[in-house]
């Protein structure tokens, strides 16, 4: 009995640890939407599946958890039946099969969880002292009733190291947020993922009017060039997920998207795939305009890009695909030929490409040059932009970045909690999906003094230390005053035995 109790606690924590792991990859729960279409020809919004699957997980574990102690607190055995035995063996299974797959495919959301106890480590401590602190309640009555005095002592010198440990746990929990209110560092410029994807088809002309009225500084987007040598934007090296190819030209639609001529490339319909998969629920708000806007959207080539960027006086950011094609030198010097031709101000261009960067930078010295690494030990010339992942970059090194004038934008950031961490540590930019969000935002989530935090700590602690020795004291009270009435009990069952045996 005891043994079940204890595998159904840790359960239920093994299933409470994938929740928080499940709302962390939210942020990034697109790319796996994007990935699974590309393996599957099969658009679904995946992190609803997540949502659900574990929200039953966790309410399962949650709710047999809490009728076991209550029987604990009852002095009542758990006698588990032997079907919810292998369900729980089944969730443990389950939960351990999904860190296992996202261990092996998925493995830099590991490095996601660094930032988020950052932004949660303060909140988190003090909901662990308080489950902990409950539990006080059912292991006091359980090492009152037992005999057993090496369980007794076993069970009461782990739960009093596992307190210690949590009561001094925020000397090692360092939160960039942690700060007064006058250190808090400029809020980050906002960098449109292909635009504004959460309120129209991404890499389009609809999609970058969006990200200006979003407010972003930069329009972020990627360059294919056609077969006759026409820049255009897209993505991905298909065009299945983001046009009607299949309808228009279903013979070619598994071709690279190079393999098209902008002639062919022109008839194809770039916005109706957004109504109909709605790779974010933010679709369904559309007004109706908006939506008569996104089926008219055709792929836009990058001279026009240019043009609406300079309009709209929005800098633009790109990576050239593919880059292991045999014809990419070609590639780079016709990006570059529309690029001088457009007259918008080289200032306003950020080059992402690593290929034949020496000659860009020769042809056009005044187009900014953004690197997608960290600065080497023995750099000859100070990098000035670096674009990465934000699961590669620390808050120290951000800090530091921040010190030297190096411009650090960092992707893909789309929930308001990553964005408050990242402005605690000053970082300068953050591409997002999730402009339309991240614009409203005018502080952090959250932001603590030091000297709050102290107080909030001590305080805690303190009133949790309070209530176990209340839990202890009141249930030994209550144990002491049982032990006459079970005594007289005992004495009065040994008579009647006597009597029935005589």
């Amino acid at each position: 009995d005891c043994s079940w109790f204890l595998f159904l606690f840790c359960v239920f924590l093994f299933t409470l640890v994938w929740l928080y792991f499940a709302i962390i990859i939210l942020n990034d729960f697109h790319n796996f939407n994007e990935f699974i279409f590309k393996q599957r020809k099969l658009w679904l919004d995946w992190s609803l599946v997540l949502l659900i699957a574990t929200a039953a997980l966790i309410t399962y574990s949650a709710m047999l958890l809490v009728l076991a102690l209550c029987l604990q607190l009852c002095g009542q055995p758990l006698k588990l039946h032997w079907l919810h035995k292998t369900l729980l063996i089944l969730t443990a299974l389950v939960v351990a099969a999904a860190f296992t797959g996202l261990g092996i495919k998925w493995a830099e959301e590991w490095r996601s969880a660094r930032t988020s106890l950052q932004a949660t480590g303060p909140f988190l401590h003090i909901g662990i002292v308080g489950g902990m602190t409950l539990l006080a309640w059912p292991l006091a009555s359980f090492i009152y009733r037992t005999r057993k005095t090496g369980l007794k002592v076993c069970l009461l010198i782990l739960y009093c190291v596992v307190m210690i440990v949590l009561y001094l746990a925020p000397l090692g929990i360092t939160s960039p947020c942690i700060m007064e209110e006058n250190q808090l560092p400029p809020k980050p410029a906002l960098v449109g993922h292909r635009g504004a994807p959460m309120l129209a088809p991404e890499n389009t002309l609809m999609s970058l009017q969006k990200a200006v009225d979003c407010n972003v500084q930069v329009f972020e987007t990627d360059i294919m060039v056609s077969a006759d040598g026409v820049p255009f934007l897209m993505h991905d090296e298909e065009l299945t997920r983001t046009t009607n190819v299949q309808d228009v030209f279903p013979e070619r639609a598994a071709l690279n998207s190079t393999a098209f001529n902008w002639t062919d490339l022109q008839q194809l319909d770039a916005g109706s795939w957004f109504l109909e998969r709605r790779p974010f629920p933010t679709v369904q708000g559309l007004s109706a305009g908006d939506r008569y806007w996104a089926t008219k959207q055709r792929i836009p080539s990058l001279k026009e890009a240019l043009e609406a960027a300079k309009q709209s006086n929005l800098s633009i950011m790109f990576d050239l695909r593919p880059e292991n094609h045999s014809d990419y030198q070609s590639f780079v010097n016709a990006t570059l030929e529309v690029i001088l031709q457009s007259g918008i101000p080289l200032q306003q261009v950020l080059w992402l490409p690593d290929g034949f960067r020496e000659q860009v930078k020769q042809q056009a010295p005044d187009i900014q040059q953004v690197y997608g690494r960290k600065r080497l030990q023995d750099e000859k010339e100070p990098l000035l932009h670096v674009n990465l992942p934000y699961q590669d970059m620390s808050s120290e090194e951000i800090r530091q970045y921040h010190h030297d004038n190096v411009s650090v934008n960092l992707y893909v950031v789309n929930q308001p909690w990553l964005f408050s961490v990242l402005w605690c540590s000053g970082v300068s930019s953050v591409t997002t999906n999730a402009c339309q969000v991240l614009k409203e935002m005018k502080r952090p989530i959250w932001l603590l003094p030091s000297s709050t935090y102290l107080m909030i700590w001590v305080v805690v602690d303190c009133a949790s230390f309070l209530a176990i020795l209340w839990a202890f004291f009141l249930l030994k009270k209550c144990s002491q005053r049982r032990r006459p009435a079970e005594s007289e009990t005992d004495v009065l069952l040994t008579k009647i035995n006597s009597l029935m045996q005589e």
